[in-house]
């Protein structure tokens, strides 16, 4: 079932096959260290040469307890309790494992960087914080098979997230992710240089056939959690009868997102932000549904699928976006939200999480990722203090 890889330094894990496989109701385990345990029984003491047997005989012994632990790793796999059982073998995990271990939260970076800023920091430490039962994925399109990043990384974000026992970072290999979807063939022959959004429309993509293939919840990585989210098949309204694509979840194979993917190839037009996105979350939704007006607080449901509120995840909507980053006489207590989602992509300004400022921002990230806000956002304000003090001196 394992093949050992070192996240930090990814293969191309498509290629990667299973040695353990569940076929049907049976179980048919195929693994090498199995086999030799079976077949070649850790030896006695060798008579030739005290010293030498002795020898022998610690090397079978570290040996055997090699294979025994491959074998508790396996069945630890298999149970509830993985996240509890030997934290730091989680570097050893291809994607396809975490995620065929089910329920994942996916994150995407598509851009280059390596560095998360302190937002997408925070979306990742908030979600693993709330789903700590939860395998909570980021997938890094800079990260390739020659990229070498570890614990001590001089990434700082990079090394907080990947020390979280429930995080996991993998480069995003979109070729492999669209295999065996309809948007492989749309992949094959788009000229990304040539795309006005590629950023966010390969981004578009990524999402439904992640999401398609394993299920689970997709987030921005400007959303940051803070309480679970009580349905496995939902979308989230922006706004009164439109979708956004920036939160959603579905059980793996759902017939939803593959009308997607074959609705996102049909209609495809990468100049039009959004018609791969909300558009078109929004299009296909009203296809199936009676879209109607919100009325308080409650949510709309069609064909088991839960269309949340407004204020599940978008209490202040985009025109007030910058409400985030001031202060607030009274700070909204969201009781009626899962998540709350910042709108990054309107924040031209930059605007950041300065600390001691007081604002909705600041409060958020030290109740719901108070360790970004520790390491990322003290210390380096404390660093950049002392470098200017040491400069005027």
């Amino acid at each position: 079932m394992l093949r050992t890889v070192w996240v930090s330094s990814p293969g191309r894990w498509a290629l990667r096959e299973p040695d353990c496989h569940r076929d049907g109701k049976h179980t048919s385990w195929r693994c090498g260290f199995v086999r030799t345990i079976i077949q070649h029984p850790c030896p006695r003491h060798d008579s030739k040469g005290p010293g030498k047997a002795r020898m022998l005989k610690k090397i079978q012994i570290c040996l055997c307890l090699f294979f025994v632990s491959g074998i508790l790793y396996e069945i630890s796999l298999l149970s509830s309790c993985f996240f509890s059982y030997m934290p730091m073998s989680k570097h050893f995990l291809t994607p396809e494992q975490v995620l065929n271990l089910g329920k994942s939260i996916i994150f995407l970076e598509t851009t280059e960087r390596l560095e998360p800023p302190p937002l997408v920091s925070c979306s990742v430490e908030s979600a693993a914080r709330i789903y700590q039962d939860r395998p909570v994925i980021l997938f890094m399109k800079g990260l390739t098979n020659n990229t070498a990043l570890d614990l001590n990384s001089s990434y700082a974000a990079f090394s907080l997230l990947s020390s979280m026992k429930n995080v996991f970072i993998f480069p995003l290999q979109m070729e492999t992710v669209f295999q065996e979807t309809p948007l492989l063939q749309w992949y094959n022959q788009v000229v990304p240089e040539q795309e006005k959004n590629w950023v966010h429309v390969s981004s578009d993509a990524s999402r439904l056939a992640l999401i398609w293939k394993y299920g689970g919840i997709y987030m921005d990585t400007d959303v940051i959690s803070i309480r679970p989210i009580p349905k496995e098949s939902f979308l989230a309204a922006q706004k009164s009868q439109f979708s956004s694509n920036g939160i959603f979840g579905f059980p793996a194979h759902h017939k939803f997102i593959w009308d997607c993917m074959e609705n996102f190839v049909l209609k495809y037009n990468g100049n039009i932000w959004g018609n791969q996105g909300p558009f078109l979350m929004t299009r296909m939704l009203k296809a199936i549904c009676n879209l109607t007006d919100f009325k308080g607080i409650e949510d709309h449901s069609c064909q088991n699928i839960s269309f949340f509120n407004p204020q599940r995840f978008y209490p202040i909507p985009y025109p007030a976006w910058s409400r985030y980053y001031k202060v607030w006489d009274r700070s909204p207590n969201f009781n009626h939200s899962y998540a709350l989602h910042l709108w990054n992509f309107m924040n031209h300004n930059r605007k950041t999480v300065v600390a001691g400022s007081n604002t909705l921002a600041e409060k958020l990230y030290k109740t719901y990722c108070p360790t970004t806000y520790k390491n990322l956002i003290l210390k380096r304000q404390a660093e950049g203090f002392h470098t200017l003090r040491e400069d005027a001196a």
